[in-house]
């Protein structure tokens, strides 16, 4: 079916679309509503499959963006959020309200792989139970806890007891029935850093083969979507997002939270502090992408390599320029609704040098690290043609950011879905089609060096721009108090992926509603497909490959 709006209208686009896909989904939508960026649209909740098996199949949206699920006094509800990957312009929400004596909706499961875990967390925090589901359990806490903690009639002071359970072989009984073979339950982790945070696998081996691996998290959950609800929009959220992924994304984080709210609270944004977000941006990749590459260099070899130690070394530079811009080296409280919190340091001369001095040397940087780690045979035997993901399996789970590239798949919202000053400078996305461990590391490799071209450009505009021009900020109301019930769902590329927020507003001063839509969450699901078969070593590397971090993957 076609989208497009041959007017060119931005409201006849959103209306065109809304039309359509209400003919689209006809008696299946029992209600609609209009969210902030996209029509949304009442579901019943024994409707889900066939709605958003329309929206999928038939309506090009293959790409379920984020879940959210929320108790009110008379219902419960899910929200489930879709996009294209070849447009993510084009959203859609699909809203499940469900009966408050009885909360149990159609899983989405079967429809879209990433949902899997979406709605366990959805169960485990919330208490909706999705009909259909394969697995559904907790997911970041115990299966002992008692009560859910998003749930209105909680008490937190209820006493919670988890007990020590020794684990049970879950192939155990299917393998001593095919030819007498044996299997062997491991538990790798959780320990830090080998895992990347505090993660535990559960892997079931066959021979020296992984038979089956599960994901355990939760370790590191620190409710930080509960405090960012009970922070005011202006003021008290923005400090939070640079403890999500801490791996020196903050920057990344904290624009995923402004331009949700910029876009709520429809506020502009100046050009000058566009540039000087987009630059801070792309520092912040660089220096998550050098330690996403020592640290897989060190999952693939087994101990600390020069690799580790370079990457460091380069990584510790692009610290020194942050910590001169923003004042701190980890967590930047930087941003600022509007704009960012004061302007270039002085001399601004001396940065623009350090600047520049730092990208002239990456070239060759980059040489040695491609002649240590990608012409390096050891590394290629491991990682060539190891923890293989597919394109299509890839987006069934929502995977994004370099997982998702180094698949083919040719997604970037910074281009694909565009904010800050990118559409105004010239880069390239970099894809690789090899779908291993391999491409994933080159596709890091190859976007440390665009992350650099978008610096270069940024300093050149920053130096020549007019003094009496600079303005760092918009003019935000001291409260903000966004209409009772707006909605509103926006997403940046952060460097691990697509990182998003959703927002309900009530008319207050504090959302309603905040979800993380965290790019580590439905990258790690991804495991499983990658390590099945493989050895242990390679299911390492796969680990490795997927850079996560649990501060964001529990949040």
């Amino acid at each position: 079916m076609s989208l497009e709006n041959p007017e060119g209208n931005a409201q006849a686009v959103e209306r065109s679309l809304g039309d359509e896909l209400a003919d689209l989904l006809g008696d299946v939508a029992i209600g609609r509503e209009e969210h902030v960026n996209a029509p949304g649209f009442v579901v019943g909740p024994d409707s889900v499959q066939d709605a958003l098996f329309a929206l999928r199949d038939e309506a090009g949206f293959d790409h379920l963006s984020c879940l959210t699920a929320q108790e009110y006094e008379d219902r419960y509800e899910s929200i489930y959020h879709l996009k294209k990957f070849d447009d993510p312009t084009q959203e859609v929400s699909v809203v499940v309200p469900t009966d408050k004596e009885n909360p149990v909706s159609q899983s989405a499961e079967p429809v879209y792989r990433t949902a899997d875990w979406h709605e366990r967390e959805a169960y485990d925090l919330v208490g909706i139970e999705y009909e259909g589901h394969p697995d559904l359990r907790r997911i970041l806490l115990p299966e002992t806890w008692q009560g859910h903690p998003l749930a209105l009639d909680y008490d937190q002071d209820r006493p919670q007891i988890v007990p020590l359970r020794e684990h049970a072989n879950p192939l155990q009984e299917d393998h001593a029935d095919e030819n007498d073979a044996e299997t062997m339950y491991i538990n790798i982790g959780p320990h830090h850093p080998a895992t990347h945070g505090v993660l535990h696998l559960k892997c079931t081996l066959d021979g020296e083969q992984v038979a089956d691996v599960e994901s355990d998290v939760g370790y590191l959950h620190r409710c930080e979507e509960q405090m960012a609800q009970q922070g005011t929009y202006r003021y008290q959220i923005m400090p939070y997002p640079d403890r999500w992924d801490y791996i020196s994304a903050g920057l990344l984080n904290e624009w995923a939270y402004a331009r949700a709210t910029e876009d709520l609270a429809d506020l502009d944004v100046p050009e000058y502090a566009q540039i000087i977000r987009t630059m801070s941006a792309e520092l912040c990749r660089i220096a998550s992408h050098m330690l996403a590459v020592g640290t897989f260099a060190l999952d693939v070899y087994g101990d600390f390599t020069a690799i580790f130690m370079y990457s460091i070394r380069d990584r510790e530079k692009v610290q020194n320029l942050l910590e001169d811009l923003t004042g701190q080296r980890m967590m930047f409280n930087y941003f600022r609704l509007g704009g960012v919190v004061w302007d270039l340091p002085e001399p601004r001369e001396e940065f623009f040098e350090k600047i520049r001095d730092f990208v002239e040397e990456l070239p060759e940087a980059l040489e040695e690290y491609h002649d240590l780690i990608t012409g390096n045979e050891i590394l290629q035997a491991r990682t060539i043609d190891t923890g293989v993901l597919p394109p299509d399996v890839a987006k069934s789970y929502g995977a994004t950011g370099p997982v998702a590239r180094g698949s083919g798949i040719d997604y970037d919202l910074r281009r694909d879905d565009p904010y800050g000053y990118y559409p105004e400078l010239d880069w390239d996305v970099c894809v690789e089609d090899g779908c291993d461990n391999f491409s994933r590391l080159l596709v890091r490799m190859r976007e440390v060096e665009e992350s650099a071209k978008i610096i270069e450009q940024c300093v050149d505009l920053l130096e020549d721009w007019p003094e009496e021009d600079r303005t760092i900020q918009s003019n935000v109301p001291r409260t903000l108090r966004p209409e009772d019930d707006t909605e509103i769902y926006r997403a940046v590329e952060g460097a691990k992926g697509e990182l998003g927020i959703y927002i309900r507003a009530d008319g207050t001063d504090k959302p309603a509603r905040f979800k993380i839509r965290s790019p580590c969450f439905s990258n790690l699901q991804t495991l499983p497909e990658m390590s099945n078969g493989e050895y242990v070593p390679d299911m390492i590397a796969s680990l490795g490959s997927l850079d996560i971090v649990l501060g964001e993957v529990d949040r």
